[in-house]
């Protein structure tokens, strides 16, 4: 028998992604998974794509989990800590909500309320130093969606000192599965079709997470709410520091990570080419009129986004290929 895991919250859009890899990881095996409404229900009737995968829902209880050697929690934002408390400290963790994430109290009760419940090791491994932290933990906080794909954009440009790290502006679009599983008005197939939609201008939640991971220290964020299932695309903008090219600066910093592609001169990244998969796609220019830095970044939401992210810090938490159970390629069209 493999390393025994278990999924909270697996009824989910994240949760249910987190099935499938685990369903087809060569050293894990899935062992339970739970939910709220919907436990005491065969997965295959939450999650049809999931057909052949023999697993009835169970109830989200510590009793449910603790014979795991590893549970994943993709609770919705807040309700981690309570159940974390819970478990052995044999089990390791991986957390997909932003619950430990925040290194500050101040920006978690802004942005999310409540009381802040600590801080976890960094869930992306392609920051400097952060592989070798989360080899060492035993609790990991998987990285927002569009932190993650920022980030990446972003951190080693800060890093190497050729983007001012106090003008940074972002306009992304995100796909409905972003804003979760529940049923909501504005995520309606008639009123998303056909449709960009700005929402939480100025406010969004992320921001403090993107900041913290990035080294910015100022940031405008504009999140656009984009009519398909899946998938981000960011225009990330900076004021430059250096004549420096930035994409050799991103081709420096990834050129040996499995899952971060800056792509050749004159591809620029497009949501499609990363459905499906844990890869992140770059590119990157200077604006021929201001002078800006530009760089473009895709990535699956709920891929290297979420579950992929997510399976990537299990695997190197096990000591295990970090590669294993995943697909650097996307699914097209």
């Amino acid at each position: 028998m493999g390393i025994r895991v278990a999924v909270a919250g697996a009824s989910g859009y994240a949760g249910g992604e987190l099935l499938r890899l685990l369903a087809g990881h060569p050293e894990f095996d899935l062992v339970a998974a739970t939910a709220h409404t919907q436990a005491g229900t065969h997965v295959t009737a939450v999650h049809p794509q999931l057909a052949g995968l023999d697993l009835t829902l169970g109830a989200t209880d510590a009793a449910g989990l603790s014979g795991a050697d590893l549970v994943f929690l993709a609770l919705p934002h807040g309700q981690s800590a309570a159940l974390a408390a819970q478990l052995p400290e044999t089990v390791k963790i991986v957390d997909l909500g932003a619950d430990f994430r925040l290194r500050d109290a101040a920006p978690w009760e802004k942005y999310y309320g409540g009381s802040h419940a600590g801080t976890w090791t960094y869930g992306l491994p392609e920051l400097p130093g952060h592989r070798e932290q989360i080899k060492a933990s035993d609790r990991v906080a998987n990285t927002g969606c569009y932190a993650a794909t920022i980030t990446l954009a972003l951190a080693p440009l800060i890093a190497a000192g050729v983007a001012d790290p106090a003008d940074v502006v972002v306009v992304a679009s995100s796909g409905t599965s972003g804003a979760g599983r529940s049923a909501k008005v504005h995520l309606l197939g008639s009123e998303v079709m056909g449709d960009l939609s700005p929402y939480k201008v100025g406010a969004h939640q992320h921001v403090p997470e993107i900041k913290q991971a990035s080294g910015a220290t100022s940031l405008s964020m504009t999140p656009v709410l984009a009519p398909m299932p899946r998938g981000i695309l960011a225009t990330v903008t900076a004021r430059p520091l250096t004549a420096q090219d930035p994409r050799e600066v991103l081709q420096a910093a990834y050129a040996d990570e499995p899952f971060v592609h800056v792509l050749p001169e004159g591809q620029w990244p497009h949501t499609a080419a990363t459905s499906g998969s844990n890869s992140c796609h770059l590119q990157a220019t200077v604006d021929v009129d201001s002078g800006r830095i530009v760089v473009v970044s895709a990535l699956d939401n709920l891929g290297k986004g979420a579950a992929g992210q997510a399976v990537q810090c299990a695997n190197i938490m096990f000591g295990l290929p970090e590669t294993s159970g995943l697909s650097v390629f996307g699914v097209a069209p």
